[in-house]
């Protein structure tokens, strides 16, 4: 049954706020991630399908919006119900669906893309973007 109560409207500040500490968050844990542990895996398990260097304008798309939705589909709801669990919990239900749906794609039409890698690369997404969102959302309530 649908709610009758209204719905809090949030203030361009508190979505800047948000999105500044998503886009951070994410920008910062998949730093750390990619530079100091999957650099190795991806490049064994991928060998010469890898560029030398990322396709850095294409990277930067990615992180600019997926924050974005990140901030909309998680930050928000937490924000309104002034819930971070609320957060948290539609972050890890958006990353786990955005980062399956990238690996297994990849592993049901690449013949290189290892089901190994698909499995740690989806549980990564599940917990960075649950700590991205938190990270929106304790930014976005605290400055606000």
């Amino acid at each position: 049954m649908l709610s009758s109560a209204p719905v809090q409207a949030l203030s361009a500040q508190q979505w800047l706020f948000a999105y500044g500490g998503v886009l951070l968050s994410l920008l910062v844990l998949d730093a750390l991630w990619i530079g100091l542990y999957m650099a190795s895996a991806y490049k064994t398990a991928l060998g010469d399908l890898m560029l030398a260097q990322p396709r850095f304008v294409a990277a930067a798309l990615f992180y600019f919006l997926y924050a974005a939705g990140v901030a909309f589909l998680a930050v928000g709801p937490g924000l309104r119900e002034v819930s971070w669990q609320t957060a948290a919990l539609h972050g890890a239900v958006l990353g786990l669906v955005a980062y399956s749906t990238y690996d297994l794609t990849n592993y049901a039409i690449l013949k290189v893309w290892p089901l190994g890698l698909s499995v740690v690369d989806i549980a990564w997404g599940a917990f960075m973007t649950t700590l991205a969102a938190t990270g929106g959302w304790w930014v976005a309530n605290r400055w606000g």
